[in-house]
């Protein structure tokens, strides 16, 4: 019997870089509301949130009756359907509340980082046309009721502005909810039920290529559906209470964990209004936390602390260790000495809702120090040639693409950008290169975009370029990202300055301070008469970041191996 040539050929053909994630459990065809509501009538009496530095414990029948009445409060301040409500504050109970309930109004949440400062902050609300902001009155040393009022005239969109402390908005939290008696309970179940599951419910502001920030457009289904499954790979449910010591404002707070937690009746353990290694700690001993959520320079810090020692910590078991590359040794010693051995790593963008990669709780330590885990389920992802958007075959090295449910609406009021980003057979290009085995896993190998990723936050260098643009002394100037033991990667600034003009990192780092969030101000400065060129005149960042490498002495960092 003779083969058919086909059939030899398509044997010879090696395996692409492609992968569906299949699973038995059907995706949550429902609100965010709606799923809230489910979750109360099953788990009333269970303990939904724990905000240890606020002093609140609420079951999810108390905490839903104050969802309740905050969407009802929005609903008497006459917050339509699609409108987009501000929240600019660190992790509090409020926070959460306000989360759900403009949820339930079919309200767009639009996510305000508490690091920004005037300048970033006009231009998310104006871009995003936000009408009402509730926001904290200062936090540390920035003062957000003056940033907030320095900014509302350039802001005709915004018509109220609510505090939850402190005064000079236009109404306190306390006057806020009290209007809440203008709207019924059947006025916010007729809202609700008009609402779909497509529908937009987030604006999330990634910082941008073009020097200008993107609002990513998540809807209910993006964003329930993957905080179900971010969860529901660590096994949590009924009776697991998990510290989150994220900031509320990025996805990993909001939906990997506050909606992780409520679609799976969990418990959410706010331990500090922002991270503070101590109150972690504190928090998992007291609340006898099941999960833990950090970035590595968390974890790092944790595992540092003076009092890290004289702290139980047998009670975890399980958790997240994502927002940037994981160091292999401190995933090691997180499993091993503080008890995480189901810990896992996760891999996303806020575009994608954010997890489309998840190692898993079984799978072997090598596999989850040395990989971001496979495809997450009623997900697609593949591997492609960057110049020519072809499938390559496992192994091989190349952009990767997802595709499925958690892919963005779009990029609000931003057209062009959300073409660039998703193809026409929707599949999102995430600008990092990546190698798949033949089991699936995947290995982030670097990024093609410039991105550089700080403790968790993402940083373009254009955006800082352009600030710096500003400084009197600069002519031109470069950002790329180096190394860092600790944060994992951080800035340095190569600089060409202006005739007669001189500039030390002191002067760069105050003319920096208070203007822009501090985790996108350079750590490092060059001073350089040029920068180094390809022969079309295109600037070599590879090549900055390898003579700075060099000259800072960050050998050690550069060869840390990551997963």
């Amino acid at each position: 019997m003779t083969t058919h040539p086909t059939a030899q050929h398509a044997e010879r053909m090696p395996e692409l870089s492609y992968v569906s994630g299949t699973s038995d459990a059907p995706l949550l065809g429902e609100t965010i509301g709606d799923n809230l509501d489910r979750m109360v009538a099953a788990h009333r009496d269970v303990p939904c949130l724990i905000a240890r530095h606020q002093g609140v414990r609420w079951t999810y029948g108390e905490f839903g009756a104050r969802v309740d009445q905050c969407a009802r409060a929005f609903l008497a301040c006459g917050v339509e359907r699609g409108e987009r409500v501000g929240i600019w504050s660190p992790n509090c109970a409020e926070w959460v509340v306000v989360q759900y309930a403009t949820a339930k109004i079919g309200a767009i949440l639009v996510n305000i980082n508490p690091a920004y400062r005037a300048h970033e902050l006009a231009y998310a609300l104006e871009q995003s046309g936000t009408a009402v902001v509730v926001a904290a009155s200062a936090f540390k040393t920035a003062d957000y009721a003056s940033m907030l009022a320095e900014a509302r005239p350039r802001l005709p969109d915004l018509r109220t502005i609510v505090l939850l402390d402190g005064s000079g908005g236009d109404l306190s939290w306390a006057a806020f909810l009290d209007r809440a008696a203008g709207a019924s309970p059947e006025q916010l179940r007729e809202r609700q039920t008009a609402l779909q599951f497509d529908d937009p419910v987030n604006i999330q502001y990634t910082s941008g290529t073009t020097g200008f920030p993107k609002g990513a457009t998540l809807s209910h289904h993006n964003i329930l559906n993957n905080g179900h499954a971010v969860t529901g790979m660590q096994g949590l449910g009924v009776g697991d209470r998990l510290c989150i010591p994220v900031p509320l404002y990025h996805c990993f707070g909001m939906v990997m964990g506050n909606i992780g937690c409520t679609s799976r009746g969990a418990t959410i353990v706010y331990p500090a209004a922002a991270f503070d290694a101590g109150a972690v700690l504190e928090a998992v001993e007291a609340e006898r936390c099941t999960a833990l959520y950090g970035v590595p320079t968390m974890f790092i810090a944790e595992l540092e602390h003076p009092d890290f020692a004289h702290r139980d910590l047998s009670s975890l078991r399980t958790g997240v260790m994502a927002g940037a590359p994981c160091p292999i040794e401190v995933m090691k010693r997180v499993a091993d000495e503080m008890h995480m051995r189901e810990v896992t790593i996760c891999y996303g963008m806020t575009e994608t809702s954010p997890v489309s990669f998840q190692s898993a709780r079984d799978d072997v330590l090598e596999r989850r120090v040395a990989t971001v885990g496979r495809v997450h389920p009623h997900l697609e992802a593949k591997i492609v040639d960057p110049d020519t958007g072809a499938a390559l075959p496992r192994g091989a090295c190349g952009e990767l693409c997802t595709r499925g449910y958690s892919v963005m609406l779009g990029y609000w009021r931003n057209e062009e950008a959300t073409r660039e980003a998703i193809d026409a057979a929707r599949w999102m290009h995430t600008g990092d290169l990546a190698i798949m085995d033949a089991d699936g896993y995947v290995n982030i190998a670097g990024r093609s975009k410039d991105m550089v990723i700080r403790g968790g936050e993402n940083i373009y260098p254009r955006e800082v370029e352009e600030f710096l643009y500003t400084h009197p002394a600069i002519a031109d100037v470069q950002i790329v990202g180096v190394p860092d033991l600790r944060y994992g990667e951080e800035l340095c600034a190569w600089v060409r300055l202006r005739p007669g003009h001189s500039l030390t990192i002191d002067e760069l780092r105050d003319f920096c301070r208070g203007r822009i969030a501090h985790y996108k101000v350079p750590r490092y400065l060059k001073v350089t008469d040029d920068f180094p060129l390809t022969v079309t005149g295109k600037v070599q960042k590879f090549r900055m970041r390898e003579i700075s490498i060099a000259e800072l002495g960050l050998d050690a960092a550069a060869s840390r191996r990551t997963a």
